[in-house]
């Protein structure tokens, strides 16, 4: 489906639906009891990032391109003892991809830490995390996709707010990397996301297909809410309901995106959040990235996903926004998950309403 076929569908029709054998870990909080949030301190110019894989592997050319991004960006970098080591599809056992996180949080040289990619695996090493060590020594984490595991994870158990971003295989480009230094070196009183300098981008995926993306933002139900924000991937987000890693979504601005699924796929991670009256029916407001490669493969055979998003999310009776630059995209915003903002989806605005890093 073209993409301005997408934007219609959903500009459209949004008014219309407005109307209507693992360890366990003795650290984890059982029933999601919400610990006190805490926040990293700033990343400066000079300082140290340590990069790790908790999901899967880097081979050693994007071991090397992550490096010069990120001293690029004036960092000196650190990679985890197991940053090579790999194992089938993950960047190691699970012990050791744990260990280098509790080993790099522990570690008082390490000021901020990257996650080189995503993949599969980072909800494998939950139970292993020590997250009083964590919690004791709060530093910026950072990573998006598969890494939402540990997102929710790090906020949920140790209550330290981590950022939604990029990773050392990310293109940092303008857009990238100002939200990324707003965020994490330069917060603002009251930081704006906006679309206003994103440039609309074709991109071919590894089949050759054509992905657009689009600089424009769609109200697809009005309002105004305010919350702390969490979210991430559509996919982990549902893998992890029910578990104790699951985060309360009541009250919350939730913010959501995804890669590579059909619509129907869509629908019934997007149902198993509707189902659970602690997720999206008391949410405050929902945040959509882009959906990427999310279109049917036959489209007559299918809804669109534009009517999907409409048909699940525009009766909540709460504002909801799609199109905000962040997700599987090159120009991908930096978001704090556990900060208050606020959502205007009349205006297509969200402003974080606290400051990101201390």
């Amino acid at each position: 489906m073209q993409r301005r076929k997408f934007i219609s569908q959903l500009g459209a029709s949004a008014s219309a639906f407005s109307l209507l054998g693992i360890p366990y870990s003795s650290q984890t909080i059982v029933g999601n009891a919400a610990p006190e949030k805490i926040i990293p301190p700033r990343l400066k110019p000079g300082d140290t990032i340590g990069l790790l894989t908790p999901a899967t592997y880097l081979n050693e050319e994007q071991l090397r391109n992550a490096i010069l991004a990120l001293e690029k960006l004036g960092f000196k970098v650190r990679y985890s003892p197991n940053m090579l080591v790999r194992k089938g599809y993950l960047g190691g056992t699970d012990q050791q991809r744990a260990d280098d996180i509790n080993q790099m949080f522990a570690d008082k040289e390490i000021d901020g830490i990257m996650c080189g990619r995503g993949g599969y695996g980072s909800g494998r090493i939950l139970p292993y995390l020590d997250f009083d060590i964590i919690r004791n020594n709060p530093k910026v984490f950072i990573g998006f996709s598969d890494i939402t595991a540990m997102l929710y994870g790090i906020y949920g158990q140790a209550g330290l707010v981590c950022y939604h971003g990029p990773m050392g295989t990310s293109d940092y480009n303008e857009i990238t990397t100002e939200y990324f230094k707003k965020v994490l070196m330069e917060p603002e009183e009251q930081l704006h996301y906006t679309n206003e300098k994103v440039q609309p981008t074709i991109e071919i995926d590894e089949e050759g297909v054509e992905l657009s993306t689009t600089a424009e933002v769609i109200t697809i139900s009005p309002g105004k809410a305010e919350g702390e924000l969490v979210g991430g991937n559509l996919s982990l987000m549902s893998m992890l309901g029910g578990t104790d890693y699951d985060i309360d979504m009541r009250d919350k601005l939730v913010f959501i995106e995804e890669v590579g699924e059909a619509p129907y796929r869509v629908d019934r991670m997007l149902t198993q959040l509707l189902l659970d009256k602690n997720k999206l029916p008391a949410a405050a407001g929902v945040v959509l990235g882009i959906f990427n490669d999310c279109e049917a493969k036959d489209e007559d055979r299918s809804l669109s996903l534009a009517q999907v998003l409409q048909d699940r999310l525009a009766g909540l009776g709460i504002p909801v926004i799609y199109g905000l630059s962040f997700g599987h995209i090159r120009q991908n915003m930096t978001i704090p998950f556990g900060i208050k903002a606020s959502l205007d989806a009349d205006e297509k605005k969200l402003v974080l309403l606290e400051q990101t890093v201390g």
